[in-house]
């Protein structure tokens, strides 16, 4: 029994996105923008949304977020100077950790994600660096990028 592959996502399936503008640094000897700024996209798009609406204090705050896992599937290349519309939704919500999707599009080139992937965030205690379980406003701005029941 075979199952039909999973349609790629469009930006309509994530509660959040965010135009992040490539720099001429992350292009690579190829002509694209390298693997490894995928994940930087990632990370813009993530903590962005954790200080902007969830309150997250990255330089005093007592609880911080660090990355447990993450994934990214390439599907098309990008490259300077394209704008990318980073997309955004939680998958997993648990009690100190959330399971973020993400996808990156190029809204010149129609609504296929050129990569999709996931990253986890464990909050601990800043000193300790103890799990511990997320705080009111970090969890409330989490729960507004699940997606809605369909």
């Amino acid at each position: 029994m075979t199952s039909e592959p999973e349609p790629p996502p469009s930006p309509a399936d994530f509660p959040h996105r965010r135009a992040i503008p490539t720099r001429w640094k992350d292009n690579d000897v190829y002509g694209h923008v390298n693997n490894v700024e995928y994940y930087s996209f990632f990370d813009t798009v993530i903590n962005a949304w954790l200080i902007e609406e969830g309150g997250l204090d990255i330089h005093r705050g007592p609880v911080i977020g660090l990355c447990a896992e993450s994934h990214c599937v390439f599907h098309a290349p990008i490259a300077f100077p394209e704008a990318i519309e980073a997309a955004l939704r939680v998958g997993h919500l648990g009690r100190s950790s959330v399971r973020y999707e993400i996808a990156l599009f190029r809204p010149e080139a129609g609504r296929e994600p050129a990569a999709t992937g996931r990253f986890v965030h464990v909050f601990v205690d800043r000193e300790t660096r103890q799990s511990v379980e997320m705080p009111a406003p970090i969890r409330a701005a989490l729960e507004r990028l699940r997606p809605a029941a369909g």
